[in-house]
């Protein structure tokens, strides 16, 4: 079928440039002067036109989404990543999780022990008893101090005690509060060498780094908390590609060997362009997804808006020299007896295609309304065009 097409448009050509060449080049016997062509003029006979199975049609208007293939990787916001590590370090006393166990916010993650703990809460019942004290002092060389019993000098030196150890408290509060153990509910009986480390999230363990009676210090990541339930693709686009895509546009994208089709919308796009001349956009996912955790890859489709543009067939728009073409039907004429058809080749150009049709931006002076365009056989067209060229009589 192959070879016959090729032959079929070789001999196409070829009658096609001969009768073109012939007519540019002189005069035939007993005929007036040829006529010459213009160089976007095709000329065929009408059994030409009929084995090329040329049509012709009109110019539509059509709503048009233009689409772009992208790749990309699941991943969650940083609201829904957690890193878990301990502010004091310590041994690890007991861990009962393991890596995709689920956990939920405030849930004891392992139990750490350290000397400090004890040292800090020791401090802070010292420092809050003196408080008491010295608050109540306070109070009474103020008074002192009004009915001019006691000197400004010492209701400044007991004014600064009082809040050298109201500040130490707070101080130590805050510090009780990092590792976990609330300052309210702490008294002499019920001092502690164990601490509880909890989940700040809601979500699945990513990563467990450590085991029973392993010492960690502040700077060791202990465990990864993600939740999965608000997902977002992270997309990497060419900067070229910058003008396709905004806010609100939909995605459809396929996880790794999964005909599954899912749904994302656009929410954000980077601002900067990278090293490598590309830039990231971020889509949230819409619904639920089985199967989906953050670090898959993706391939998605991004969806232009809709808009209403001229268009024609794709089939219809040929390519020559880096330019866009189509050919409109100029004329039919009766030369020597014989029917032919002229066509004129005419530049446009392409813009976004969908579903088969293709969207162009036409030059002045040709009526869209009017023109009829061959929607099938302009390559055999191009072929015959190229070809012309290159032969004589």
């Amino acid at each position: 079928m192959i070879r016959n097409n090729i032959k079929f448009l070789f001999i196409l050509a070829l009658g096609m440039a001969a009768f073109t060449s012939c007519k540019n080049g002189g005069k035939t016997a007993g005929t007036k002067e040829a006529e010459v062509l213009a160089d976007d003029i095709i000329e065929l006979r009408a059994d030409q036109v009929k084995l090329a199975d040329i049509q012709t049609g009109t110019i539509e208007t059509r709503s048009l989404s233009g689409t772009l293939k992208v790749n990309g990787i699941v991943t969650v916001s940083p609201q829904n990543l957690a890193t878990v590590c301990m502010p004091l370090g310590g041994f690890i006393k007991t861990i009962s999780l393991m890596p995709g166990s689920s956990v939920r916010k405030g849930q004891t993650l392992a139990l750490i022990e350290n000397q400090d703990f004890v040292d800090i809460q020791q401090n802070y019942l010292e420092a809050r008893n003196k408080l008491t004290f010295a608050e109540a002092d306070y109070k009474r060389h103020s008074e002192l101090y009004k009915e001019d019993v006691y000197s400004q000098q010492n209701l400044q030196q007991v004014t600064a005690d009082y809040k050298n150890l109201k500040a130490q408290v707070k101080a130590l509060e805050q510090k009780l509060a990092l590792v976990g153990i609330n300052p309210a509910n702490l008294n002499e009986d019920n001092i502690t060498r164990s601490v509880a480390l909890v989940s700040p999230i809601s979500g699945y363990v990513k990563t467990v780094n450590v085991n029973i009676g392993k010492y960690v210090s502040p700077s060791d990541i202990l465990f990864e908390i993600v939740n999965s339930d608000k997902l977002f693709l992270e997309l990497t686009l060419f900067e070229k590609d910058a003008v396709k895509v905004s806010v609100g546009q939909k995605i459809r994208f396929f996880l790794n060997n999964e005909t599954e089709q899912h749904e994302a919308v656009i929410y954000q796009t980077a601002r900067t362009v990278n090293a490598e001349r590309t830039f990231t956009v971020y889509a949230s996912v819409n619904g639920f997804c089985k199967n989906i955790i953050p670090g898959m890859y993706v391939n998605a489709v991004i969806e232009a808006d809709g808009s209403q543009v001229t268009a024609l067939p794709s089939a219809a728009i040929v390519s020559f020299d880096d330019k866009d073409y189509i050919f409109v039907f100029d004329r039919d004429k009766v030369e020597n007896g014989k029917a032919f058809t002229e066509y004129r080749m005419v530049e446009v150009h392409k813009g976004v295609a969908d579903g088969g049709y293709t969207g162009i931006i036409l030059p002045e002076g040709l009526d869209p309304k009017t023109a009829r365009v061959v929607v099938k056989g302009a390559y055999n067209l191009l072929s015959a065009k190229k070809n012309a060229g290159e032969m004589s009589c």
